[in-house]
């Protein structure tokens, strides 16, 4: 089955007679479906075929990670030093703002087990100080070793 080059059918052809009607054209013969019954070619410039459909490709990836935004761990300790909490501070507040969710955490190690309030106080900081951005999703809590917060950007 040969479809012509402004998608009328032209029938059922020959391999040698498409390709004639191709070149007369000034067009590739291609090849859309060759499963089933009998072959479906198309005749049409191959090239810009190939370009209009990495074209649609690309915009429904863009479309696709717009849609599909990630989540971004933050991984903090009970010992962070200030300068280190307000570069991830800083960091969290532009994925924040580029609709990114946020998940901060930390590893208890040791001793710190004893001591998980010491742990809840950072993450609140940390909540505290991306107050004006994000929304918690999650209140801190405990998972085994380590307690975690999920912050999502607020709506605008």
């Amino acid at each position: 089955m040969v479809i012509g080059p402004n998608g009328e059918q032209m029938g059922q052809k020959g391999l040698e007679d498409a390709l004639t009607l191709a070149r007369y054209a000034g067009l590739d013969l291609v090849l859309m479906n060759d499963n089933g019954k009998m072959a479906v070619a198309k005749i049409m410039d191959y090239n810009k075929y190939r370009y209009e459909r990495q074209k649609k490709l690309k915009e429904a990836q863009k479309k696709q990670r717009e849609t599909n935004k990630e989540l971004k761990e933050y991984r903090l300790s009970v010992t962070i030093d200030i300068h280190d909490f307000e570069t991830r501070v800083r960091n969290a507040k532009e994925y924040l703002i580029k609709g990114h969710k946020i998940k901060a955490f930390i590893r208890f190690k040791g001793r710190q087990m004893a001591r998980p309030e010491l742990g809840k106080e950072v993450l609140i900081r940390f909540k505290e100080a991306l107050e004006e951005v994000s929304t918690v999703e999650t209140e801190p809590k405990m998972d085994g070793r380590q307690m975690y917060m999920l912050l999502a950007p607020k709506s605008k």
